[in-house]
């Protein structure tokens, strides 16, 4: 071999070694751009260069991918392409989310592929132009990769399978070595963040963001846990209700009613109305609307207790909120992102519709759409359901809204009637109490001017500088769907006004979204701040009506765990121990802990618990612990007992 060819041969063994580290670097700097949509000087001052070491990790993390798929193939582009997608799958998953529901990929969002794609279809996502470039660049380092290694000469057996074992090992060993070991990445800078997943995404990067989440797929129990440790806090909740008077609201029906005189199993119908909450708030910030968007809504707070929901959600995750009215538990205990309908709902459990129940009430449940959809059809006879009505139950039902949504969504007027028909059905087979629960879709995210005829559609007459046409446009569909979910309140009102039975009527929204893929509408009003964690989006509006009291009751903001343990204390039911443990807290602990955010009792926040709040928190997860995953020490303390069979 001449010195030319030796040069020559020397050059390509160094761009071989070179190659596999810098190729990784680059889909690493792309990984990034695609999860943030943006990478700029601010970013790296900020977010990358403070915490420079959980991207040194997420580099070495795509370094052995590389490594361990061109030992075991032998083919480096195919292990360029394993890089690639290790990195840009996630991140472009991550962007996605983001847009949606304000929340980063998380491990648990792999259980919930097929609901996911359903709303990622119907919300018209674009691709980006980070997600253009990567592509492109990735095809950049196929072609490279396979230029360089294509004549590479084999390796001995003996040596490649070394060479595969050292790689697989390596890699095993920086998963289960130090991203799964949270006194590791403790010690390199990384700290966990539950409360703000975004943030923490922001900081540490998508890769060792998911990675080091992985560590919250298991549920710990708390300290001390213990049927002793149950008994004693629902001791103290038993002796204080010994000494004790009235309900938490000294102006309630069940406050200023004679206990004799309170209407003990009144029927209860719950609806949870789709991304509800009142827009008309809108007009205090300089949007006009063409007609009153909530009329029926504000006339019956003059007769009412309400207030607003303290959601744990935004942009999405129905069922966290769902679940929480309908227990008292909270998501919040839970590694975030994760369904407990998907994971945590897979035996019979205590919640509002079981413990009724077990007292002679008949459960039903109203959904329109999907009986599968977050799993409704397995969690909701766990929760104690008898009776489930889905989308594929329904029959001759209104549809709208399919600009997005193929075939479009019922309407909230034919849920009206779906809740109407399910209670005289339930009422003709039996004349026990009923407990009835419905969860609407009409208003479903994404939001655009087409989704209505213009004659249907509420219109914007006027609006603050900046915003776009297509953002007026979303806001409108988006009000329209306020409008109609204001109509259902007042067509179930009109018809259980009717009912000589005492009735119950809980109505309130979800969760707040990004109108037209944006903060535009928060912002540009001044309404709230482009911070899916802004406080002001997410608290969504709540009523509580009955056909036998015409008190109103300013309620505040209350935790979406506490709407069914408020319900009760309101209207003078008789509450499970668990639910008197929630209206003490209530009272004496805090409204709400949700999301990292205390509300008080006066309404003031704080982004930390004091000492005494901490301990109530505590007392919280241990009973909620006990009912979702213990020995149900609790529940038998209640009279009830759950089996494996329901």
């Amino acid at each position: 071999m001449n010195p030319r060819q030796k040069a020559a041969s020397l050059a390509v063994q160094l761009a071989r070694g070179l190659f596999p580290a810098a190729a990784t670097l680059v889909l690493l700097i792309l990984t990034e751009w695609v999860a943030r949509g943006e990478l700029t000087g601010e970013t790296w001052a900020e977010y990358i260069h403070p915490h420079i070491e959980s991207y040194l990790l997420s580099w070495l993390f795509l370094l052995l991918i590389w490594i361990a798929a061109d030992t075991l193939t032998r083919l480096a582009p195919l292990a360029t392409l394993a890089a690639g997608a290790a990195g840009l799958v996630p991140a472009a998953v991550n962007f996605y989310t983001l847009q949606l529901r304000g929340e980063p990929f998380l491990p648990w969002d792999l259980t919930q592929i097929k609901e996911a794609a359903g709303v990622a279809s119907a919300a018209g996502l674009k691709i980006q132009t980070s997600m253009v470039w990567s592509i492109v660049l990735l095809l950049i380092l196929l072609a490279l990769s396979f230029v360089l290694y294509h004549r590479r000469p084999r390796l001995p057996v003996p040596m490649r399978l070394a060479a595969i074992a050292a790689a697989i090992a390596a890699l095993l060993g920086l998963v289960f070595g130090v991203y799964l070991q949270p006194a590791v990445t403790q010690r390199l800078g990384i700290y966990s963040d539950a409360w703000m997943q975004d943030r923490y995404y922001r900081w540490y990067g998508v890769i060792t963001g998911f990675m080091t989440n992985l560590t919250n797929l298991e549920i710990d129990q708390p300290e001390g846990y213990s049927q002793e440790a149950v008994d004693a806090v629902l001791d103290q909740v038993e002796a204080a209700g010994r000494f004790e008077t009235g309900p938490n609201f000294s102006e309630s029906y069940g406050a200023v009613t004679d206990p004799r005189e309170i209407h003990k199993t009144p029927t209860i119908i719950y609806v949870m109305d789709e991304s509800y909450w009142d827009v008309s708030q809108l007009e205090q910030y300089g949007v006009t609307f063409d007609t009153d968007i909530s009329p029926n809504l504000h006339a019956l707070q003059q007769t009412s207790a309400y207030g607003r929901v303290y959601s744990p959600s935004f942009g999405g995750g129905t069922c966290d909120v769902e679940f929480e009215a309908l227990t008292g538990h909270s998501v919040g205990f839970l590694p975030s992102g994760c369904k407990p309908y998907q994971q945590h709902v897979t035996r019979p459990m205590f919640a509002l519709p079981s413990y009724l129940r077990s007292k002679g009430y008949q459960t039903a449940a109203v959904h329109c759409y999907y009986a599968k959809y977050w799993s409704r059809n397995t969690a909701y006879p766990n929760l104690g359901f008898d009776d489930f009505i889905s989308l594929e139950d329904m029959h001759g039902v209104d549809k709208v809204r399919d600009y997005y949504w193929a075939g479009g969504l019922v309407t909230d007027a034919s849920m009206g009637q779906q809740i109407i028909q399910e209670y005289e059905a339930l009422k003709a087979q039996s004349d026990a109490p009923v407990f009835l629960h419905a969860v609407t879709m009409q208003n479903h995210t994404n939001y655009n001017a087409a989704n209505y005829p213009d004659e249907r559609r509420v219109h914007i007459t006027s609006s603050p500088a900046g915003l776009s046409q297509s953002t007026i446009g979303a806001l409108e569909d988006f009000a329209t769907g306020v409008r109609d979910a204001d109509a259902l309140l007042g067509q179930l009102v009109s018809y259980f006004s009717q009912v000589e039975e005492p009735v119950i009527l809980v109505f309130w929204g979800d969760h707040y979204n990004p109108i037209d893929s944006s903060y535009d509408v928060y912002t540009a009003t001044g309404y709230a701040s482009a911070n899916s964690a802004d406080p002001a989006l997410h608290q969504t509006t709540l009523l509580m009506w009955s056909n036998y009291s015409s008190i109103p009751v300013d309620l505040g903001t209350i935790a979406a765990y506490e709407v069914s343990p408020v319900m009760m204390d309101i209207f003078g039911l008789e509450q499970p121990l668990y639910f008197q443990y929630l209206n003490r807290q209530l009272r004496y602990g805090y409204r709400s802990f949700t999301g990292g955010v205390a509300v008080n009792w006066d309404g003031s926040m704080a982004g930390s618990l004091t000492a005494r709040q901490e301990t109530w928190r505590q007392d919280h997860w241990l009973l909620q612990y006990d009912l979702m995953f213990g020995d149900g020490y609790a529940a038998q303390r209640m009279g009830l007992d759950f089996d494996e069979e329901g």
